[in-house]
């Protein structure tokens, strides 16, 4: 292609690219568990509608009642490897409407930013990993393999539609992972675990007054806490501070006693309840970690006959990381440079993402995208329109680096 017809394609690409993110914007796909339509599924068949227009192999695969995946298949014919785009079409609730200057969901421009719930988080990013492989299909571009779109729903939630994906073995064959995710463009080759804990102390309900006649599951609670709290000491004293993904941690989020019924301030409860929100870093092993939670209770039982405590796991997410010479890196990073006409940022996602599932199922992943890394769930959320725009050219080159390598 001559400079002019470069330039000519990236004016197309970065319109149909703010397009697409406007009419995604202002399809609501906040999932409201019992409220008619609160759910991915119109953003969904959205989507599926549009790969259809442009000739793409599409599959909707209900995860559960109105929670769609969306799967698009763009094979060349030839063989070669298969890469894979990945980008939800959930968004997180807007809150009260009226702390928004804009209207959450009116995908309003201002300046050279767009407003509105999932900009940047990250129905910008699926329009542009959209857009990336429109481009392609229209200048009919040389390549091998194939390149599959995965657009589940839930990443805000527990991942269920990635779960979904993987287990009907739409994976299987994959070679590499871009995950499009708000990261200012970063090349994050890492990713913090997660664990998700509810810890329960239990006691014997009682006057407030007459103390010694109930047990207590606050004073066990609060021994506990401590006891994490010098856990998650050792572990940051142990690894020190990652790179990228920054210090472990252990988190107690949700403190509640009585766990169930009303509290009242003159009875002892019959059982206090924790949640802890654990996120863990390269070098953690999540096995040893709930050995030695466990560990804590068992060492606080044999000082105390009226101990009673136990946990559950309700969510286990293991940390990723790829190495820089992974093909799927390697070809981001080619992009950027590109791109961008600058040398790649490495960083860390903060958090899990869809990608973290993907990684468990053996596929190299890379995580990048359009918008601030610090914007996500907020108030006025945004994402910059000429972001997306590199955005798209990233992926689209991406794209050819990987399946023609």
């Amino acid at each position: 292609m001559s400079h002019t017809q470069i330039e000519t394609r990236r004016i197309r690409d970065r319109k149909r690219v703010i397009s697409l993110t406007q009419e995604l914007v202002r399809i609501p796909s906040v999932y409201r568990p019992g409220v008619e339509g609160g759910n991915e599924e119109k953003a969904a068949l959205y989507v599926a509608e549009y790969l259809k227009k442009l000739g793409i192999e599409v599959h909707v695969e209900e995860v559960e009642p109105g929670r769609p995946n969306v799967i698009g298949v763009i094979d060349s014919g030839k063989p070669g490897p298969t890469l894979l785009f990945e980008g939800h079409t959930d968004v997180v609730t807007e809150g009260d409407h009226g702390s928004w200057t804009y209207d959450p969901f009116g995908a309003e421009i201002v300046g050279d930013r767009m407003y509105g719930r999932g900009t940047n988080d990250t129905k910008g990013n699926l329009s542009c990993m959209i857009t990336a492989v429109q481009s392609l299909l229209e200048d009919q571009e040389g390549w091998s393999g194939k390149i599959l779109l995965c657009i589940p729903c839930d990443e805000e939630g527990m991942m269920i539609g990635i779960k979904h994906f993987i287990k009907q073995g739409w994976a299987d064959a994959v070679d590499g992972a871009i995950i499009c995710e708000p990261e200012e463009n970063q090349v994050c080759i890492a990713q913090r675990g997660a664990m998700r804990v509810v810890l329960n102390a239990y006691g014997k309900m009682a006057h407030g007054a007459i103390s010694w006649s109930g047990i207590n599951p606050n004073w066990r609670m609060a021994k506990i806490i401590v006891e994490l709290e010098k856990l998650e000491k050792r572990e940051q004293e142990r690894l020190g501070k990652h790179p990228t993904l920054g210090w472990p941690s252990i988190t107690p989020t949700i403190l509640q006693s009585p766990a169930k019924g009303d509290a009242q301030i003159n009875v002892i409860p019959e059982q206090c309840m924790t949640t802890l929100d654990i996120r863990t870093v390269p070098g953690q092993d999540h096995d040893v970690l709930k050995e030695e939670l466990q560990q804590i209770l068992d060492r606080l039982a044999e000082d105390d006959p009226d101990f009673k405590a136990d946990f559950t796991v309700i969510e286990d997410r293991p940390w990723t990381s790829t190495e820089k010479d992974e093909p799927v890196v390697t070809a981001i990073s080619e992009a950027v440079r590109t791109v961008l006409k600058k040398e790649p940022v490495y960083n860390g996602v903060p958090g899990a993402t869809d990608g973290t599932f993907l990684h468990v199922a053996g596929v190299p992943i890379v995580t990048i995208g359009a918008g601030d890394r610090e914007v996500p769930h907020q108030i006025n959320e945004y994402v910059d329109l000429d972001e997306l725009a590199e955005t798209t050219e990233i992926y689209r080159q991406a794209a050819l680096n990987f399946l023609n390598s």
